[in-house]
């Protein structure tokens, strides 16, 4: 799909992932529609970016279908926004896993159906979920989280099918730890140096390429990351006990910590 011309919906716009995504679909010519829950962020970038705003909470559902309705010219959605839910699945509260499921997992889906058949009305049209290579492995800590991001996969694959005779593409993007921007940044976490991190440009360019390219899913992820993953989706019980030895349990303790509150 050729960008130019099209106009292109981000959501979570207002985070470090989301700006390098924004930047990224300018540079190949997209009008932009910006969301966020802060004004402000979304008012210089859409300046810079000379693009529309619209401020929305996603774990409101009536602001989700507000958002469908006030961007329903969109040819691109970038379902990028997402709130941690790191802890132990005994320190979250039903409050903070509903909020989790709203945002990362309800949103992305209400907004890919409310927007497809527009996009198809069209000619045609893309979607991407910014998902998470949680979305590939359960990892300790991590539990709700991964639920969220293994039920996006899940929906993204299936409905790529169906969309697939109405013109309209559907993406999946699987980022690791990312350094600079993101939750993981965003929660002062240390990794072990053999782990490895991406930048959000990485992200940002996968999101283009997934567009361009209409490929099913791109990870965006280190090579020890990528085979850790794909050994758990094959020995699960080896895998784990890997990421044991490894000190999983005290990473996933720290990015709780660090993450405390956020969501």
């Amino acid at each position: 799909m050729n960008l130019g011309g099209r106009t292109a919906l981000v959501t979570g716009a207002t985070g470090g992932l989301g700006q390098a995504i924004a930047r990224a679909l300018a540079r190949r010519g997209a009008t932009l529609i910006l969301s966020g829950r802060q004004e402000d962020v979304l008012s210089a970038l859409a300046t810079e970016l000379r693009a529309r705003t619209v401020v929305c909470d996603l774990a409101d559902r009536a602001q989700v279908e507000q958002l469908a309705r006030e961007v329903a010219d969109a040819d691109v959605l970038v379902a990028n926004a997402g709130v941690p839910a790191s802890g132990l699945i005994g320190s979250l509260s039903l409050e903070q896993i509903d909020r989790a499921l709203d945002v990362n997992l309800r949103a992305p889906m209400l907004l890919a159906r409310l927007l497809c058949e527009g996009m198809a009305a069209r000619g045609g049209g893309h979607i991407v979920f910014v998902n998470s290579t949680s979305g590939k492995t359960g990892t300790v800590g991590q539990a709700v989280y991964c639920a969220s991001k293994f039920g996006l996969r899940g929906y993204a694959q299936g409905i790529r099918e169906d969309l697939r005779p109405l013109g309209v593409g559907v993406s999946s993007v699987f980022p690791s730890f990312i350094r600079d921007a993101g939750m993981f940044h965003d929660s002062g976490a240390k990794l072990p140096p053999y782990v490895g991190t991406k930048t959000p440009e990485d992200v940002a360019r996968a999101v283009i390429r997934a567009i361009e390219h209409d490929r099913s899913e791109i990870d965006v992820a280190p090579v020890p990351v990528r085979v850790g993953s794909a050994v758990q989706n094959v020995v699960p019980e080896f895998a784990a006990r890997v990421q044991r030895a490894l000190g999983a349990d005290k990473i996933a303790a720290r990015v709780s910590d660090g993450q405390r509150g956020k969501l």
